[in-house]
């Protein structure tokens, strides 16, 4: 059945280029062996935060982990060994254009990595070029394809950039481009997304600030006999004050079913560590504790 029946509460922390750029300071080059080391980790600590966070106990709903092959191969590992839920991506990172990490093997790949979701982050606005939004369509549509002949779950994550046009028209402001344009692009979005073939199961959203909002949304990703396809907030590295606002605003619409929030749980306390002005311990522990609150958030409201 397309869909998903439980809350979700993803920590994600499949980021590539973002750590090895925004942390480590890489940039037109691939990471040496000591730089990719220490992305692993990274990842490791990120890691052991979720365990602290899910052995303290959430409730209800259910703990899941998004990571990469490339610098999370090992925490792969560990979460099908301790029967952790995890997604993987396959999608190249920070590509404007989307497109399949191992092209036309991609299907072996998700084999061999055998997740439990399988996810894809797509850049795609409705005022893009029509080539562009139409090469990501055929895309998109054979990853779909493949993942419901093989019975897998399909994470879709897509982010709206804004158009030079767009911003302009809000005197150049993002937050007024997040909420008074965003969440129109985000319906035309979807509804694009599925014309041109993309059926995923939970789609991965942008937080919207209203729940007028999201309740818009999750009539799109429900049209056409999809009553059990689901919406979770994505965080997008905002602030605390930000993210609780969006998952207020979710919490309280049916088809939001949780969240997958990655920078903003762990950015401070990696850099933190990295930087040598916090211990591996006390940033697992900040780590688990900015996770948990944020399911609290969702949860009841506070």
């Amino acid at each position: 059945m397309k869909g998903y029946s439980n809350e979700l509460y993803i920590l994600a922390f499949d980021h590539r280029g973002t750590l090895t750029k925004g942390l480590l300071g890489v940039e037109g080059r691939p990471p040496n062996e000591d730089e990719a080391s220490r992305v692993s980790s990274m990842k490791d600590i990120i890691f052991d935060g979720f365990i602290e966070a899910k052995e303290t106990g959430i409730g209800t709903g259910e703990p899941a982990i998004l990571v990469d092959e490339t610098f999370g191969l090992q925490v792969q590992q560990k979460a099908k060994e301790m029967g952790v839920k995890f997604a993987a991506p396959v999608e190249k990172s920070g590509q404007k254009v989307f497109d399949f990490e191992y092209g036309d093997e991609f299907g072996e790949k998700i084999k061999e990595v055998n997740a439990d979701f399988v996810k894809i982050l797509v850049r795609w606005n409705p005022n893009d070029d029509e080539e562009t939004r139409e090469v990501q369509g055929k895309r998109i549509k054979t990853l779909s394809d493949w993942l419901e002949e093989n019975e897998r779950k399909f994470l879709l994550e897509f982010l709206v950039p804004a158009t030079e046009e767009q911003l302009s028209s809000v005197d150049g402001d993002q937050s007024r481009y997040d909420s008074e344009i965003r969440p129109k692009l985000a319906v035309q979005v979807v509804e694009e997304m599925r014309e041109k073939g993309a059926d995923p199961d939970i789609w991965k959203i942008e937080g919207l600030d209203t729940k007028e909002d999201c309740e818009k949304v999750s009539s799109a990703i429900k049209d056409g006999g999809r009553d059990h396809v689901i919406a979770v907030v994505l965080g997008r590295g905002a602030n605390d004050e930000k993210v609780n606002e969006w998952l207020r605003a979710g919490a309280s619409v049916d088809g939001y079913s949780g969240f997958a929030i990655g920078r903003s749980i762990f950015w401070n306390s990696l850099k933190g560590w990295h930087e040598n002005e916090k211990s591996r311990e006390e940033a697992v522990s900040e780590i688990a504790n900015s996770y948990l609150n944020f399911i609290s958030v969702y949860q009841n409201g506070s």
